[in-house]
């Protein structure tokens, strides 16, 4: 595939004419002489001395640090000198408050200098882990192609990863692989949209798309609150309907789920998918939102992928921890929405660690360092629903419910039959008007009998938003 230039790809992402380098001279004097020839003949081919270019620009006006690649210039290989040019470019974006997008093109480390040049690798993560620590974005745009060490350690270490369409992307590179082994590496595993398929990166996004992608991610991740629209709240209410009858109504097709609350409730939202670490469970959804103008990050469990041939899995969980990590290091509230008919019940989520995702989830629900909501927005069964109940704020619409088992399976346990479902239901307090009566819910969303989905998920997001509003104050 073509290659953009660093220079075509600073030109087509960063405004016009704010450009600033902060690259000094490399000196190759004490480099071999063969090796020395290779830099200047690398030098004369590509136009620029070294494989990274770093600096300060804007994006749409907003100010970042860059780290670009240059792949014509010993296929974008880290050495030493690049090397000390991203660490330099990491701490000075860190100590200037700025954001780093990173855009990798290259083979890795660089083999003219070996093992010297290798470790460096563990400098430029050591560096970007402490700008995420001070809790500014690292983003990554992974170009083609991006193997070695740069994917090992700089281009996998994104807040938000998205990669270049049909993009190489993987450890080891496939002429290496067949050289190895004397045959060809599997096609396909190492294109940018298998991976996405696997979680590891968030979007397959084309170049001229990306400054758009990154004006978006970074709105969201900078800018603070801002007014509150319209839509209206709806007060706390009383029973409407019977306990039994509400857990009918949250098991209709049509009803509101996270899906609808971020498509009429939100603003702006940037999907990641994933948890960066090849796993990918379409069950749970991640995104950075701005509901009803307050920033945050949202997990939720999707109601229209759950069926019981794809329940949600422990993979799902481990999701969702990725976004209490991000919310967490990036200082944002973090919203959670329950949904579930409960978790995987089979031997592959045993053997995933489902228990323990959920004994996780809660723990780091329960501990948090940023401002919480959760939302119960319709069904709440079993460890999977309570994994993202804890939260400063506690919310659930009228005909939510939240139980250790679904009340069929109650019924079970106790008549040996699943007639008393609705007698269990009733006697084990699942509605949500029994949890806000009993202090487990702290604010209830009224439902009405005209209510659609859209209209129930805006009413939603207004209390979201009211919510997060006073948390923030």
């Amino acid at each position: 595939m073509a290659h953009l230039t660093a220079h075509d790809l600073i030109d087509l992402v960063l405004d016009a004419g704010s450009a600033e380098s902060w690259d000094g001279p490399v000196d190759l004097s004490d480099y071999p002489d063969a090796y020395r020839r290779e830099v200047e003949a690398a030098r004369e081919r590509s136009g620029v001395d070294e494989s990274i270019l770093t600096g300060r620009a804007t994006v749409r006006g907003r100010p970042v640090a860059f780290v670009v690649n240059e792949f014509r210039f010993l296929a974008g290989s880290i050495g030493k000198a690049a090397a000390l040019r991203i660490v330099a470019a990491v701490r000075r974006a860190t100590a200037e408050g700025l954001p780093i997008l990173a855009a990798t093109a290259s083979g890795g480390t660089r083999m003219q200098e070996g093992t010297p040049a290798f470790v460096r690798m563990v400098d430029i993560s050591r560096a970007i882990m402490d700008h995420r620590a001070a809790g500014l974005p690292y983003l990554v745009y992974l170009r083609h192609p991006t193997t070695g060490g740069v994917f090992a350690s700089w281009g996998s270490l994104g807040h938000v990863r998205v990669a270049e369409p049909g993009a190489l992307l993987g450890f080891l590179g496939p002429k290496v692989y067949e050289l190895l082994n004397g045959r060809p590496f599997p096609p396909g595993i190492q294109l940018s949209e298998n991976l996405a398929r696997h979680g590891i990166v968030d979007a397959v996004v084309p170049p001229e798309e990306l400054p758009l992608a990154v004006d978006r991610a970074l709105a969201l991740l900078l800018d603070g609150p801002q007014e509150r629209s319209t839509r209206p709240r709806r007060g706390t209410v009383g029973r409407t309907v019977d306990t039994w009858e509400a857990i009918g109504l949250t098991r209709a097709a049509d009803r509101a789920g996270v899906r609808e609350v971020l498509r009429y409730g939100s603003d702006q939202t940037v999907r990641l998918q994933g948890t960066g670490e090849g796993e990918r469970d379409a069950t749970m959804l991640i995104a950075l939102a701005r509901i009803d103008g307050q920033p945050c990050v949202v997990i939720g469990q999707d109601r229209s992928t759950q069926t019981p041939d794809s329940p949600m899995g422990p993979g799902a969980l481990r999701e969702a921890r990725r976004g209490m990590e991000l919310a967490n290091e990036l200082g944002l509230p973090l919203v959670s929405f329950i949904d579930t008919p409960g978790a995987a019940l089979s031997p592959e989520a045993e053997q995933g660690a489902v228990a323990g995702e959920i004994a996780r989830c809660v723990s780091q629900m329960s501990t948090m360092r940023v401002p919480t909501v959760s939302v119960l927005l319709g069904q709440g069964c079993g460890g999977g629903a309570l994994a993202l109940l804890p939260a400063d704020v506690v919310i659930a619409t009228e005909h939510a419910w939240l139980s250790p088992l679904p009340p069929e399976g109650a019924s079970a346990i106790v008549h040996g039959d699943v007639e008393h479902a609705a007698e269990m239901a009733r006697a084990q307090r699942v509605g949500a008007v029994e949890l806000a009566e009993d202090g487990i819910v702290h604010q209830l969303v009224a439902e009405h009998p005209d209510d659609d989905a859209e209209s129930l998920a805006r009413a939603v997001a207004a209390e979201v938003a009211a919510q997060l509003e006073a948390l923030r104050s």
